[in-house]
C-alpha cells in the first residue's frame, strides 16, 4: 500500500496543476461577492482532482467489486452535479432531488441503509420498520453532503475536517479487522493533503491556490455517510457502533444543524446562504482565519478520538449518545448567545485588568 498512497499522492498533486489551468480556460472559477471575501478568480477544482485521483486509485490498486462500482457511481452523479452547480449555481431544489435519488439507488439497488440504531436507550437495540430505515438514510445523505458543503467556509477547512473524518474512520476499521475500507479511508486522506496544501499556498504561494468547489463538498459528504452507513450496518462489515458516527463528524453536523435551526427561527430558508457559520464567528471574534482553522480542526480531532476511544472501550451507547446531545446543547447555546457571552468576558477581564493596573499604581 505504500506504492498505492506514493502514486494517489503524486497523482492528486500533478492533476491539481493540470485541472486549474483548464477551469481558467473554461471558466470554472470562483468570483468574490459580498460573501466571498477572497481575492481574485480561483479555479474549483479541488473535488473533481481528489474524485479522478481516487478513482484511478482505487481501480489500479483495489479488487473491483458491486460495492466499489456503485459507489464510484453515485461519486461521479454527485461530481458531475457540483461541476454544473459551480457554474450555472442550480437551484437548491435540483441538488436536493438528485440527492434523494442517489439515497433510493444505495438503499434498493446496493441494499445499503440506516435500519438500526443501536442501543440509544439503553438495553435494546432500537430497529426501523422498512419505511422508517429509508426516510431516515435519505435524510442522512443529503444531511452529510450538506454538512460538509456548509462547512467549506475558509482555506483548508473543508479539507481539514475531512482529513480528521477519514483518518478516523480508518482507526476504527482497522481495529476492527477490516484492512480493506481502512486502506480506502487512508488513500482518501492522501488524495486530499495535495489540494489542503495548495488550498493554503504551501509550499508555492497563493499564486497556485484552488478551492474544492461544490463537485468536492458534494462528493466528501456522500463518501463520509457511504462508509458510516457500511461500518455501523453491514453484518459483515461493522465496525463501529451507530452513535460513533456522530461524533466522528461531530463539528460539521453540530454546525449545519445549528444554522438550520437559527435560520428557520428566523423565518428564512434553512439553505438560504449566511456569514453566520462557526467559523465565521471565529473570524468576527477577532482569530485569523489560520486560528480558526486551528482551532475548529482541533476540537473535530478531540471529538472523534473521544468517539474511538469510547467505542473501543465499550462504553454504553446511551451514555455516549446523550454525552452527545449534552455537548450539541452547549453548543448551540454558545453559538446563539455568543455575542452575549464574548461581551460579559471583555468586560470580566477588563475589570480585572483595571483592578491590577489600580494596584501597580497604588504600589
Amino acid at each position: 500500500m505504500i506504492n498505492a498512497y506514493l502514486f494517489v499522492f503524486l497523482v492528486s498533486f500533478v492533476s491539481l496543476f493540470i485541472m486549474r489551468k483548464v477551469a481558467k480556460r473554461v471558466g470554472l472559477v470562483d468570483k468574490p461577492n459580498e460573501r466571498k471575501h477572497h481575492k481574485g478568480v480561483i479555479p474549483l477544482i479541488g473535488g473533481i482532482s481528489i474524485f479522478t485521483t481516487l478513482c484511478i486509485g482505487l481501480l489500479l490498486f483495489f479488487p473491483a467489486n458491486e460495492n466499489l462500482i456503485m459507489y464510484l457511481s453515485c461519486a461521479a452523479v454527485l461530481v458531475v452535479l457540483g461541476a454544473f452547480d459551480d457554474f450555472y449555481d442550480i437551484s437548491f431544489k435540483i441538488r436536493l432531488v438528485v440527492q434523494v435519488i442517489i439515497s433510493l439507488i444505495i438503499i434498493f439497488v446496493g441494499g445499503h441503509s440506516l435500519h438500526h440504531l443501536g442501543y440509544l436507550m439503553g438495553s435494546e437495540t432500537i430497529m426501523l420498520s422498512s419505511a422508517a430505515s429509508g426516510i431516515i438514510t435519505i435524510l442522512g445523505v443529503i444531511g452529510a453532503i450538506n454538512a460538509f458543503n456548509m462547512v467549506d467556509g475558509i482555506d483548508g477547512l473543508l479539507g481539514g475536517l475531512a482529513s480528521v473524518t477519514f483518518a478516523a474512520l480508518a482507526t476504527v476499521f482497522h481495529y476492527s479487522g477490516n484492512d480493506y475500507l481502512a486502506q480506502v479511508c487512508a488513500l482518501i486522506v492522501v488524495a486530499i493533503v495535495p489540494y489542503i496544501m495548495l488550498n493554503l499556498g504551501f509550499p508555492l504561494g497563493r499564486r497556485f491556490k484552488v478551492f474544492m468547489g461544490d463537485a468536492g463538498s458534494m462528493f466528501i459528504g456522500f463518501t463520509v455517510v457511504w462508509m458510516l452507513i457500511r461500518g455501523s450496518q453491514e453484518p459483515s462489515v461493522i465496525a463501529f457502533k451507530p452513535v460513533t458516527a456522530l461524533w466522528l463528524i461531530a463539528i460539521p453536523l453540530m454546525d449545519m444543524a445549528t444554522i438550520m435551526i437559527r435560520r428557520v427561527r428566523k423565518g428564512q430558508s434553512p439553505f438560504k446562504p449566511d456569514r453566520e457559520h462557526l467559523h465565521h464567528i471565529c473570524q468576527r471574534l477577532g482569530l485569523s482565519s489560520h486560528m480558526t482553522l486551528f482551532l475548529i480542526c482541533t476540537v473535530a480531532t478531540i471529538c472523534a478520538c473521544y468517539g474511538i476511544w469510547a467505542d473501543l472501550n465499550g462504553v454504553r451507547e446511551s451514555v455516549m449518545f446523550f454525552s452527545f446531545l449534552v455537548f450539541f446543547v452547549v453548543y448551540f447555546m454558545t453559538i446563539s448567545y455568543i455575542w452575549r457571552i464574548t461581551t460579559f468576558v471583555h468586560k470580566l477581564f477588563g475589570k480585572r485588568m483595571s483592578i491590577q493596573l489600580q494596584a501597580e499604581v497604588g504600589k
